[in-house]
């Protein structure tokens, strides 16, 4: 593994203990997912200036108005997901850095990553590859469309706030799936959990959060 990726100083692996041991601190149960986030690299997934506090617990800004997610949240958003079970087709609506995307990819079959922000993905492609995740597969498109070609997904998981849930996501989950969103304008947004059941959908509201808006069209 290249150093870079097996970091030093504020990205060694201590560092990274500390993150994990705070995460489960915070409520994170699952070993699975704090193993992976102890294995994943998030240093690499931000510039260079801000590796040295790439496992701090906040958010970080990662260019075109746009953010990692602190590593809580990326951590009990995956928890929210897989709780029922393990998933085998799951719809990431925001690849963002692609953070969130390695941690889902060594969890669940196959990764569907929907971004609007091209140079974004083309970015994040680059990091995945280095850690030779292949079960992801990329489409640069408005995310309000999901991805229909693959439908229906066992999972969804939606890394910006609409002020609803858009019908289209709703219309592209599988019987049984499972889908964890974030909802609601500014400082008004709440993270959700819908599950899809045979005559209809239920809908937890969980916990205060802060997401990008999401936005329509592409870049």
């Amino acid at each position: 593994m290249k150093m870079s990726l097996q970091g030093i100083g504020m990205t060694s692996r201590r560092t990274r203990e500390r993150m994990v041991a705070r995460l489960g601190v915070q409520g994170i149960t699952s070993n699975k997912i704090l193993d992976v986030m102890r294995n994943t690299p998030r240093h690499i997934f931000v510039d260079e200036a801000l590796s040295s506090r790439a496992y701090e617990d906040t958010a970080l800004p990662i260019g075109f108005n746009q953010t990692i997610s602190q590593p809580y949240i990326v951590a009990k958003m995956t928890e929210l997901l897989l709780e029922f079970g393990p998933l085998s087709k799951v719809l990431e609506i925001g690849t963002g850095c692609g953070y969130q995307t390695a941690i889902l990819a060594q969890l669940v079959g196959h990764v569907y990553s929907v971004e609007r922000i091209l140079p974004l993905q083309k970015k994040a492609k680059n990091h995945l590859w280095d850690l030779k995740l292949k079960n992801i597969s990329y489409l640069h498109s408005d995310g309000g469309w999901g991805w229909p070609d693959f439908a229906p997904y066992d999972g969804i998981l939606v890394a910006a706030a609409p002020s609803e849930i858009p019908e289209m996501l709703l219309d592209q989950m599988a019987v049984g799936g499972v889908m964890v969103i974030p909802i609601g304008k500014g400082s008004r947004q709440e993270l959700q959990r819908v599950v899809r059941k045979e005559n209809g959908f239920e809908i937890e509201e969980l916990e205060r959060v802060s997401f990008v808006p999401f936005l329509s069209g592409r870049e």
